[in-house]
């Protein structure tokens, strides 16, 4: 496979930190980027629906392989970065790696990239699956990837959510 040269600087990208409005048949990825692991998750602005697609390793750096390889499979108009802030506001020691993680995207890929708050979506994400799996309804255990996905599929239904209200259509 030839190798994707970086964009070029009047290409290069800086990632938002508003969301900006979808467009009508956008195929989007989000990524909750945490110290180990990167929860990947898809979604389409049509039927404002997202589904977890798992976690690529970090180790040290992020896996720039792995989600190239995401990024060509799945090819987005759009990427999403969670950005984590404490409950009060503030950000966390990790808010300023995420932000970093999305200008690399933008820069890397030369897509649009948007950051948004993903307060409490791991906590939540945990008690979806763990709910699950009390219920029946998953059969395996719990593990901390499918934790990372599935909360980085949480902050995309938010987005999307919020973006169809923005523009005034509903999925």
């Amino acid at each position: 496979l030839a190798r994707r040269q970086p964009a070029a600087p009047e290409q290069r990208r800086r990632a938002r930190l508003r969301p900006a409005l979808a467009g009508p048949n956008e195929v989007v990825l989000a990524f909750d980027y945490g110290a180990k692991r990167i929860g990947v998750a898809v979604g389409q602005t049509t039927t404002g629906s997202a589904s977890p697609l798992g976690a690529i390793a970090v180790h040290g750096t992020p896996d720039w392989a792995a989600l190239e390889r995401c990024l060509r499979d799945w090819s987005p108009a759009r990427l999403l970065v969670g950005l984590p802030y404490n409950m009060d506001g503030t950000e966390t020691l990790l808010t300023g790696t995420c932000r970093a993680f999305a200008t690399e995207l933008a820069r890397r890929f030369g897509l649009p990239v948007d950051c948004v708050d993903e307060r409490l979506t791991p906590r939540a994400a945990t008690a979806d699956l763990r709910e699950a799996r009390r219920s029946g309804a998953r059969t395996r255990r719990v593990r901390r990837e499918d934790i990372d996905a599935h909360a980085a599929r949480l902050m995309l239904e938010t987005w999307l959510r919020e973006s169809a209200q923005s523009s005034g259509s509903s999925p």
